[in-house]
């Protein structure tokens, strides 16, 4: 079937705003490429200590130049429940290789943080600068030109993003992700959810929570809901960058270690010959589109809004906001996945998980089949599902209907009708709303607005009694310049309550919500943020605000001459508040940051355009 004419429409506009940057991105690759091992150009004390710490046949090989060498490089550590299953990977990985041909050496490891840990704490703060910093860290582990490919191990939510924008600034080497596989089911997430609310309400003690709590997150695994984590697997595979049906296997299996060790003879076998198949060149204009498909069909993440602006620019590919919601008018939404829905990811993968998804997405026309992929070149090969046989491990057609029509549903019989991922624009900026979770009454909300710079603050308000009733919460200083743009999580359960009482309720912020984005109307990210003098800086106390989902608007209905004319509070930003907790760290990284319709990323000319006028204002000061 041919491609629908709005996904054409939509990657040719992004073929030819790209087409200076992607073709120097190219040329780069060409460049870096070489026939045969890049380390037999290391002078002989450079190479010599390339493989002094190895032993065995394997020194052997790398020394004489005759087998392909796998860098890993991983997000292991054993406090993530996602990628404590990672500690036994490099030994399976190494073997693996050995046994296709290959060499593998551990290369580099790559900080790892939960923002389910951080959440409200300042180490939030932190968390979207920890991609850049994982694709800094990335690079440097693939630096000293040793290999000939990549396995990159990673799962969670700033974690895939950074692997994949450091790999791809070596672009020219192939490159595979292995992920660790979903946690078993554990307390149903609208059980989770009601004791959260009853806890915010007071009428559940912090130890009905932590018992709550702890029966959702048990075991190693990633979370169960479709977060960002979550969403990294399943669009990271439709962009051809897992083996097939490899995201959502659980970890301690049989098949999630004969997959892991699948994809290390994969990644041999692609770095090299006829099948050589650079990750620069497998995320390209059509692959990222594809990602953004999977993303607006399954109601994923917020964050990707960012992470595939920034991930598709380090391929030298421009993807704009515009590009998501045109692409969301026309894809539907195929999912039902908490929070929106009842179900988790494991449900998702019992119902026809990836496969059955990209099958009737490219049979309706809403993917782009001819892409190269980790598993050879077209996209009809993600139609297949792995398993087991006698103990080997092969791949079948993935289910041609779905097993859960609660859970997932064909194009032909959607949930929606557009993707539920929408932008808005106004006299406040732009923002994300996602709307898929969101009941069709309480898309469109106009209120007084309540102004807050914390949720420390949000939370005092709601437990005084002072937000019962229609509201417009607004909580600014939440961008990327002011304090790192954290997850702003702590605000759901209070807004959900206010939400159950009858009230109008909507959420306007330049800070994030994420992957758990619920059934509160928000819109985030907004940009340009209040930290650098964004209308949101203007806005007051009692101020009526039209937050309206089916329109696209995002307005203060305050005369245009009275806004502009109104003094920007709390601008600029504290800077010396920004401390503790590691924070003054990554200061230089504050002031670098670009906006979040532009990745929120510290990489290319936008963040140096920010950091130059950073400097011309404090040089002015």
């Amino acid at each position: 079937m041919s491609v629908h004419p709005v996904v054409a429409e939509v990657t040719a506009r992004i073929a030819a705003r790209s087409a200076a940057g992607r073709s120097a991105y190219l040329d780069k690759l060409a460049a870096a490429h070489t026939e045969g091992p890049v380390r037999r150009d290391l002078a002989c004390s450079n190479f010599a200590h390339g493989f002094a710490g190895i032993t065995g046949g394997d020194k052997e090989a790398l020394r004489a130049l005759r087998r392909p060498n796998l860098a890993i490089v991983s997000a292991y550590n054993d406090m993530l429940s996602a990628h404590q299953p990672m500690h036994e990977y490099p030994a399976w990985i190494k073997d693996a290789a050995r046994a296709q041909g290959g060499v593998a050496q551990f290369a580099g490891g790559v900080p790892a943080m939960c923002d389910g840990i951080t959440q409200g704490r300042a180490g939030m703060e932190l968390s979207l600068f920890s991609r850049d910093v994982i694709a800094m860290a990335t690079g440097i582990a693939l630096s000293h030109d040793m290999f000939d490919a990549t396995v990159l191990l990673g799962v969670c939510d700033k974690i895939v993003p950074g692997l994949l924008i450091g790999a791809l600034s070596f672009g020219h080497l192939p490159a595979i992700l292995i992920p660790a596989g979903p946690m078993a089911s554990g307390l149903p997430n609208k059980e989770k959810a009601r004791v959260r609310q009853l806890f915010a309400e007071g009428k559940a003690t912090r130890e009905n929570l932590l018992e709550a709590e702890a029966a959702s997150y048990h075991s190693p695994g990633t979370c169960t809901f479709y977060g960002t984590a979550n969403s990294n697997q399943l669009v990271v595979e439709v962009m051809g960058l897992h083996l097939p049906g490899a995201s959502f296997v659980p970890p301690g299996t049989k098949l999630r270690r004969a997959l892991t060790e699948e994809a290390a003879r994969r990644a041999v076998e692609i770095s090299r010959g006829d099948e050589y198949t650079p990750i620069g060149r497998v995320v390209d204009e059509k692959a990222v589109v594809n990602g953004v498909i999977a993303l607006l069909a399954t109601g994923g993440s917020t964050n990707h809004t960012m992470h595939l602006v920034a991930i598709a620019s380090a391929a030298g590919i421009e993807l704009s906001w515009d590009d998501f919601a045109d692409l969301s008018s026309v894809v539907p939404l195929l999912a039902r996945v908490y929070p929106n829905g009842s179900a988790d990811i494991n449900h998702f993968q019992a119902a026809g998980g990836v496969q059955f998804l990209v099958s009737t997405l490219l049979d309706a026309g809403l993917l782009h089949e001819d892409v190269h992929t980790v598993a050879g070149f077209g996209l009809n090969r993600y139609r297949q599902e792995p398993v087991l046989i006698e103990g080997a491990l092969t791949w079948r057609n993935g289910p041609d209907h779905s097993l859960d029509t609660d859970v997932l549903r064909p194009v032909s019989d959607p949930f929606a009708a557009d993707g539920g991922l929408r932008m808005l624009s106004g006299n406040l900026g732009r923002a994300v709303i996602k709307v898929s979770a969101v009941q069709p009454e309480h898309r469109v909300v106009e209120a007084p607005a309540r102004v807050f710079t914390s949720q420390e603050d949000f939370s005092a308000a709601f437990k005084a009694g002072e937000l019962d009733r229609d509201v417009v919460v607004v909580v600014r200083q939440q961008g990327p310049q002011a304090n790192g743009m954290p997850e702003l999580h702590k605000l759901t359960p209070g807004l959900g309550v206010l939400m159950d009482r009858g009230f109008n309720v909507a959420l306007v912020t330049d800070g994030r919500m994420s992957g758990a984005s619920g059934k509160v109307p928000a819109a985030i990210q907004v940009t340009p943020e209040a930290a650098v003098g964004g209308p949101l800086a203007r806005v007051r106390d009692g101020d009526v605000l039209r937050v309206d989902a089916e329109t696209g608007t995002l307005e203060a209905l305050v005369d245009p001459a009275e806004l502009a004319a109104r003094d920007l509070v709390d601008f600029p930003p504290d800077a010396q508040a920004w401390s503790g907790t590691g924070r003054e760290l990554f200061g230089a990284l504050r002031r670098a940051v670009g906006p979040a319709d532009r990745g929120a990323s510290v990489f290319g000319p936008i963040a140096a355009s920010h950091f130059a006028g950073q400097l011309n204002q404090e040089v002015s000061r």
